[in-house]
């Protein structure tokens, strides 16, 4: 009965969160939240209703947050125009490149100093912490407050860094996962990997960006199916990135800013309100199971150390890095400290750590650390981000920033 119930509890929050969308963006509260307080409620540490082996258990979370990181990802790439992204490339360069770096840095270093762990693995647990979440981070810079209280200049770099920042931890996890007799040979894989993300990812989108117009041209195609088309992009480049040995996640990310370059404006608008629904409700499963599986009592065992590694990721290993990079990245301090503290670490985050965890990579006392912090984040991102986005709109308005 543990999977028609959660079809049950899942399909009926996606009703009620979606009957009343509108005024829940002015809330101190989101869809995650809301599916990862019911995971909690109806799990073991609650009513009992739903209970999962924990061999299942981080499996279901990574099959789940696969595809709705792979889902995310692919939203971000056509939520903006292409010619905002060229604009904007100096800017997530710096980002992806410095702000990753110092970003695992610090993190590895909070992970060694709290968790007493040994470097190598506080270097692990530092990369699987270091990208910042898109599904977290669309729930706070979409919908209508979103496009009324933020420039859009903010919401553009906040969106992008999260879906390019996914696909690019994924080598850095690989390396910092890797014996150190192995980290050259680790290296050349990593390289590779992201060279075959790109041309699998930028092959597929070019190619269907090609054939919807021929498509459209001989009017061939129909609006249910050109609908479907990104669900299906989606699905057919994360899987064939993946068997040829490339990063999934970014395949999948390329493939929609090359297919987002070849098509209309039109066209992009109407595909990207369909795959932003798709991922608005595809994240509500990995919530809930992670409330299911919320290992309590590894919580409890990590004792105040598991309290000071969440409050030092999420107030070190993020804001204090882009207050200094803020002027290179022409952002005014108020900005620069809302990009900085809506780093969220979410579902990107739980695939890596069950992926590390399946290979034996991550114990156990990195599993609690992991999950309690994408909890904590969960909870704290969510209930601050209708206050952040007001407070950072009426501090440009007083022009005090």
């Amino acid at each position: 009965m543990t999977l028609p119930l959660l079809l049950a509890l899942v399909g009926g929050l996606a009703v009620a969160v979606g009957l009343v969308s509108r005024p829940m963006r002015d809330m101190p509260v989101t869809e995650p939240l809301l599916a990862l307080a019911l995971g909690a409620a109806v799990g073991p540490g609650g009513l009992g209703w739903v209970t999962l082996d924990e061999a299942i258990g981080p499996e279901a979370i990574r099959i789940s947050a696969e595809l709705a990181v792979a889902m995310a990802v692919l939203a971000v790439a056509l939520r903006h125009p292409p010619h905002e992204f060229r604009r904007e490339l100096r800017a997530l360069a710096l980002l992806l490149v410095v702000g990753m770096a110092g970003m695992a840095m610090a993190a590895s270093a909070i992970g060694w100093l709290t968790l007493g762990l040994a470097p190598a693995a506080a270097a692990l647990l530092g990369a699987i912490a270091t990208p910042t979440d898109p599904v977290l981070a669309s729930n706070i810079i979409e919908g209508e407050p979103a496009e009324r209280q933020l420039p859009q200049r903010v919401r553009l770099l906040v969106s992008v860094e999260s879906g390019a920042n996914d696909g690019l931890a994924a080598p850095m996890i690989a390396l910092a996962a890797a014996s150190a007799g192995a980290v050259a040979a680790e290296a050349a894989d990593a390289a590779a990997s992201l060279l075959i993300a790109v041309v699998v990812g930028g092959a597929a989108g070019w190619l269907t960006g090609r054939l919807l117009l021929w498509s459209e041209r001989h009017r061939d195609l129909e609006q249910s199916a050109f609908l479907a088309l990104t669900l299906a992009l989606t699905i057919t480049v994360l899987g064939a990135t993946t068997l040829a040995g490339g990063v999934g996640v970014l395949g999948v990310f390329v493939a929609g800013l090359v297919y987002s370059a070849q098509i209309a404006q039109s066209d992009r608008v109407a595909e990207w309100e369909v795959q932003e629904a798709i991922n608005r409700y595809l994240v509500l499963p990995v919530f809930v199971l992670l409330g299911v599986i919320a290992p309590w009592s590894a919580w409890a065992d990590l004792g105040w150390a598991g309290a000071w590694f969440v409050v030092g990721i999420l107030v070190l290993r993020r804001l204090p890095l882009l207050l200094v990079l803020g002027p290179w990245l022409r952002l005014r301090p108020a900005e620069a400290g809302f990009v900085g503290w809506f780093g969220p670490v979410g579902v990107a985050a739980l695939l890596y750590l069950a992926e590390r965890h399946a290979a034996g990579d991550a114990d156990e006392t990195m599993w609690a650390a992991g999950t309690l912090l994408v909890a904590v984040s969960t909870v704290v991102h969510g209930v601050t981000a209708a206050p952040g986005r007001g407070l950072l709109a009426r501090r440009l308005a007083r022009g005090s920033s």
